[in-house]
């Protein structure tokens, strides 16, 4: 169970917003394990429209949060919650629950999320056809046939209705929420139209409106179905082996730690677990992004979603659902989709007020042109447009469609391509950041090398009593996350040395491990957290492990050794760093490992700065003491002990899906495949969507304000303000839409 104050404030912050913004919502109460979700009302409210947003709010629910008794405060709201279920409400009297009226709602799921979005930009296309076909016929009817005015009227007004019927039903809701926003604009631009007798205008205007609104929507819902492929992939069912040997099918949500799986050829891995009989090979590609088939046998890990190629499996649950790798993968990406890049603040700002300025630009001019100029208010002539007609251009040619859209289009393009790729960015902040970064820092075990540590050897001293090294060091290791000790237990396991009876235990960060065995207080870890009282007297005496190898002491009263171990640098390490160095980049190495070591694998990869032997707090030092510089710096890392870097540097990468939770909670951007070549990937994509969104606010703030300051000299008719504005926003759309073809670089 997690503690209240260690949940996620994105989700809870846009859950307040959406609570605070409808009128009629008093409290929402929800279930995330059970996935069932109840709002309170008071008065009547619209439950289909307000279902509509809450889809958009859940979306970025983690669902693997349980919640214990607790109080809080968000946005002034209260928060509280117990056995597992939470409640926000606004502020009331005691009385007033009295008279609340609770409903129940749907919890949204990624295909119907999925479902609706293709439905919503398929019956925008449809309206905004049948505007077309109607506006074509009307203006064929006018010129070519010369129709009755009444026909042509007639068509037009089917024009008008059709285009404008989705903007309406917008306008109306935010009107009764008291706000105004571009649809009103555009309502109130094609009204004025009519009202001067210029239908076409008024038509072509809506017309292309709903065009760029149904473009719009399908640019969402494509990114929407590449991220929500993963989504998809999570799977529903799985086969649980009881203790009489036969197998039922059971809910993976019903899956519990310790349960025996069984899975067949071709299918899924439910959860992530470990395999305790058979062979195969697994499909990880949704993790990774890269479908090479990885070998499994006993005692190998499996996680769920993955493809169980050709051998029969037994496995053993280890995490539950909700807990899995994809689970957290999938939660990164539903909520990156809804936090904010820095630049969206910019156009964030184009809301109401933008609107109520641009309405009162609009009726200034009016008055300017026709009392001050002395232009005709509403009569059209052949030498000059009427006050009116020039005050409905500014009002088409200022409305900030274009520009709305010219940063969100881009960054869920962005984070659409990176999740096909294995490359996961957390919200908008991380792709925009990862373009501007000048200075890289990596952790060395597990980022420039494979990580995979091997034991190469056991010493102790006096020789004699390695096996006794090896089982108190294993002992320990047993209770650790960190790859050097999976590595030891390993090899202790192929050696046949179980882990001994251990009654304490503590991690001492950076350094190692202490607990208390059968032969005493027992300490495994650094040769500096060795290094005190008698013992420092003995270790001066032991020389350093060879270039290349990585040393864990163990030591108590009876034993003194260590245990050697071998790491490979990465292959693709060496061409990252000179890439990195040829696009100015400065590139840092900080570890906790020896500083000779260190320099080894520098030199050989090329790293002109090495800073070895730091603990966490000295690799956050490094980090604060670069960005007093001035750099912007990306922290590159995988284990626990690199968490509180990443949690320093301005974007925090952490490597692979196995890397360690504390990580990944960190993490700005997760590379799910464990290979640096990605970070070149994600740091292409990051200044292509930097450049994308750069090109959008050029052309749309470009077409906002060369065609209002054009439109106060009376140069821009009706027409081409109308083609310009609604022209700019396809762009924009089309634009960002590109991002979604990019090649990996």
């Amino acid at each position: 169970m997690a503690d209240l104050t260690s949940l996620d404030t994105s989700w809870t912050d846009a859950l307040a917003d959406f609570l605070l913004e409808q009128q009629g919502v008093e409290a929402i109460r929800l279930n995330p394990e059970e996935r069932s979700v109840q709002i309170a009302t008071l008065g009547h409210v619209d439950a289909a429209l307000l279902q509509a947003q809450l889809n958009e709010v859940l979306r970025a629910l983690d669902a693997k949060i349980l919640v214990t008794t607790s109080n809080a405060t968000v946005s002034g709201l209260t928060l509280t919650s117990k056995k597992g279920e939470l409640t926000l409400q606004k502020p009331s009297c005691i009385t007033a629950p009295r008279f609340w009226k609770w409903r129940d709602f749907e919890w949204p799921e990624a295909e119907e999320i999925e479902r609706q979005s293709e439905e919503e930009w398929k019956e925008m296309a449809v309206q905004a056809a049948i505007c077309g076909v109607a506006l074509v016929s009307g203006l064929l009817a006018e010129k070519v046939f010369s129709s009755p005015a009444w026909l042509v009227q007639s068509l037009f007004g089917v024009a008008l209705i059709s285009g404008g019927w989705d903007a309406a039903k917008d306008a109306w809701e935010n009107l009764k929420e008291k706000r105004l926003d571009v649809h009103f604009l555009m309502l109130a631009v094609a009204a004025g139209t009519v009202a001067i007798g210029a239908w076409e205008e008024g038509a072509l205007l809506l017309f292309l409106f709903s065009t760029s609104g149904a473009l719009e929507h399908y640019v969402l819902h494509r990114t929407h179905r590449e991220i929500n492929a993963l989504t998809k992939a999570a799977p529903k069912h799985a086969r649980v082996l009881l203790p009489d040997g036969k197998t039922e099918e059971r809910a993976v949500s019903a899956l519990r730690i310790g349960d025996v799986l069984q899975v067949r050829p071709a299918e899924l891995f439910p959860v992530d677990g470990t395999i305790t009989l058979g062979e195969s090979a697994a499909d990880e590609s949704t993790l990774t992004g890269e479908a090479v088939p990885i070998d499994k046998a006993v005692g190998a890990e499996v996680f769920g979603g993955t493809l169980n190629l050709w051998g029969l499996i037994q496995m053993r649950v280890d995490r539950l659902a909700t807990q899995s790798a994809l689970a957290k993968i999938i939660t990164m990406i539903q909520t990156a989709q809804h936090l904010r890049a820095p630049s969206q603040r910019f156009t964030d700002r184009f809301g109401t007020n933008y609107t109520l300025l641009t309405l009162a630009t609009v009726a200034i001019m009016f008055l300017v042109w026709w009392l001050a100029l002395g232009i005709p208010p509403f009569e059209n002539t052949e030498a000059s447009k009427s006050a009116f007609y020039r005050a409905m251009t500014l009002l088409v040619v200022m409305s900030p469609c274009a520009l709305v859209l010219s940063i969100p289009s881009a960054i869920l393009a962005a984070i659409a391509w990176g999740a096909r790729r294995g490359i996961l960015f957390r919200g908008g902040a991380a792709i925009e950041k990862l373009a501007e970064v000048d200075v890289i820092a990596m952790d060395k075990t597990g980022t420039l090398t494979e990580g995979n540590l091997k034991v190469a050897l056991v010493e102790s001293f006096p020789p004699g009593r390695e096996t006794d090294v090896l089982r108190l060091c294993v002992t320990l290791d047993a209770n650790s996350n960190h790859p050097i000790a999976h590595a030891i237990t390993r090899h202790a396991k192929e050696q046949g040395i179980e882990p001994g009876e251990l009654q304490e235990f503590q991690s001492i960060p950076g350094q190692g491990l202490r607990g208390l065995t059968k032969d005493g207080v027992t300490y495994v870890g650094r040769r500096e957290l060795m290094n005190q009282g008698d013992f420092a007297r003995w270790l001066k005496d032991v020389p350093d492990a060879p270039l290349g190898f990585s040393e864990v002491w163990v030591l108590n009263a009876q034993t003194m050794g260590r245990v050697l171990l071998k790491d490979e640098i990465r292959s693709g390490s060496k061409a990252v760093l000179a890439t990195l160095a040829a696009e100015n980049v400065r590139t840092i190495m900080l570890t906790g490992d020896r500083r000779a070591a260190a320099v080894q694998v520098a030199e050989e990869l090329g790293v002109a700065d090495v800073r070895a032997g730091l603990h966490p707090e000295d690799k956050v030092k490094a980090i604060r003491e670069l960005t007093l510089e001035g750099k912007k710096v990306a922290m590159v890392g995988d284990g626990v002990n690199d968490a509180p870097s990443l949690a320093a540097a301005y974007v925090s990468i952490a490597m692979g899906a196995r890397g360690s939770d504390a990580a990944l909670e960190q993490a700005d951007v997760v590379l799910m495949q464990d290979k640096i070549e990605k970070l070149l990937s994600a740091r292409h994509i990051s200044q292509q969507a930097r450049r994308i969104i750069r090109q959008n606010l050029a052309i749309s703030l470009g077409s906002v304000i060369i065609m209002a300051v054009a439109s106060l000299f009376g140069l821009v008719p009706l027409t081409l303000g109308v083609l310009t504005h609604e022209g700019s926003t396809v762009i924009v759309c089309l634009n960002s839409l590109r991002l979604l073809f990019v090649k990996e670089g």
